[in-house]
């Protein structure tokens, strides 16, 4: 396997446990701050429960001296690794200068340019910057709705494109239970997922076609022909990396121009360089009206950005002077800090390293589909991969949540960060890995594995 990293990143990265997990000096932290935080904390620092003292590129360091090889990667966000010096260096300078104000800045300005010599696609080179997803998600429902005079948007099954309100309505999952109503005009249809098919029947070759024939009836049906825009993940990550067949995505924007809406193409997750291309899309080959973007671009700076086309953002009122900023979004800081990762992950290569180490990391643990009993598929495209864990094979129940979280639990007293709570275990660590880190990392797994088996965790 051929590395393109910066030589100066670290390499070959291991565990190194001084004390029980979690810790005396974690516990006692966490003890301090669960009397004052509001409950609802992301699940598995929850369940971790231990407190970060440093980081570096692909682990974590407690504040009891315990090292831990992180694939969770801030759940898509940590693409340049922890505490890239590059980017920790333009940070501090930056933040001496200017950090705050929607003035233009020199960073602002680079940025918009560097993100428009390599659009989505093209022609799509006007953005917006804000301070979250599901914010800058809210955007683009608002910009379609004033671009095409609609209210209705369509969403898929196992989607996920924020919690607020709007976003919330367009969740393909159970989360929204009890949080309703939902915005009305919301419509959600099935995705082509190829390993849990959205009907029993469904062939894996007309997988794509059939789910938006299915789509199309549903929306003819429930909708009141008024449907501003069709969002999509190219590849679902909530869902549990989902990778769904090259042909769906363009049989979606088919579904679109039938319908006469735009195409919101949500690349918080898939976008810069983490599917292995620069952007999810281009595995099919589909240009977007609106791309949403976010997670690594900013390098763990909390921002994200709206990307469309130079007449779709003349829409008023959302083109109106303050009639889609934000507070936070594009300040100099916020700027300085996306500018910086896009830099960094074009100067290293980090896209192609994320094909390389990722088609690495998908090749040793694929045989654990033969080799162990839990496991039921091991997916990946670059360093968006996943394991099913299942009770059978044959009908591919999913692993029972007590088994899962005993899963976490193990990897963790072992020194391995994962996203195994979950039957769809997610694995998306940084861009910067490299082969003697991921066969660390794998160790560990596969050790859990064989203990989960050998045990009988699937009859939990």
């Amino acid at each position: 396997m051929s590395q393109t990293l910066n030589p100066n990143q670290p390499k070959n990265q291991k565990v190194n446990l001084k004390t029980q997990i979690p810790g005396p000096k974690s516990r006692a932290f966490r003890e301090r701050e669960d009397k004052l935080l509001a409950p609802g904390l992301q699940g598995f620092a929850l369940m971790a429960g231990i407190t970060v003292d440093t980081a570096s590129g692909s682990t974590v360091t407690d504040v009891d001296g315990n090292t831990f090889i992180d694939i969770i990667g801030g759940i898509g966000v940590n693409g340049l690794g922890h505490s890239h010096p590059k980017w920790v260096k333009a940070m501090q300078d930056q933040v001496a200068r200017a950090s705050v104000g929607s003035f233009t800045s020199e960073p602002r300005v680079k940025l918009l340019e560097k993100i428009a010599e390599n659009p989505p696609a093209k022609g799509v080179n006007r953005m917006q910057l804000y301070s979250g997803g599901a914010e800058a998600v809210e955007s683009a429902l608002r910009l379609a709705k004033c671009h095409t005079g609609k209210y209705e948007f369509v969403s898929f099954w196992g989607g996920f494109h924020g919690k607020t309100m709007g976003a919330l309505s367009l969740m393909g999952s159970d989360f929204k239970d009890s949080m309703g109503p939902m915005v009305s005009g919301s419509h959600i249809v099935p995705y082509a997922n190829p390993y849990r098919p959205p009907v029993k029947g469904m062939s894996a070759d007309d997988l794509a076609q059939q789910c938006v024939e299915l789509a199309t009836k549903q929306l003819k049906m429930s909708s009141a022909g008024k449907i501003a825009a069709i969002i999509i993940e190219p590849m679902q990550g909530t869902a549990g990396n989902v990778i769904p067949p090259d042909t769906f995505l363009p049989a979606v924007a088919e579904m679109a121009k039938k319908f006469g809406a735009l195409l919101i193409v949500d690349e918080m997750i898939t976008g810069f360089g983490r599917t292995g291309k620069q952007w999810g899309a281009q595995w099919s080959g589909v240009k977007p009206d609106i791309v949403t973007l976010g997670k690594q671009f900013g390098g763990g700076y909390p921002v994200a950005a709206l990307m469309s086309t130079d007449e779709i953002v003349q829409a008023k009122p959302w083109g109106n002077p303050s009639g889609s900023s934000s507070s936070y979004g594009g300040n100099p800081l916020a700027a300085q800090a996306v500018l910086t990762a896009v830099n960094i992950i074009e100067e290293e290569k980090l896209v192609e390293n994320s094909r390389v180490m990722g088609e690495y990391f998908l090749k040793k643990i694929k045989p654990f589909e033969d080799k162990f009993s839990i496991v039921g598929d091991c997916r990946g495209r670059g360093l968006f991969l996943a394991i099913e864990m299942v009770k059978d094979k044959t009908t591919k129940e999913p692993l029972s949540k007590p088994a899962c979280n005993k899963i976490f639990g193990e990897c963790l007293k072992r020194g391995l960060l994962t996203m195994s709570y979950a039957s769809s275990f997610r694995i998306q660590p940084s861009l910067t890995i490299d082969e003697g880190t991921i066969n660390n990392a794998v160790a560990i797994m596969e050790e859990v594995f064989a203990v989960a088996d050998k045990e009988g965790w699937k009859n939990f």
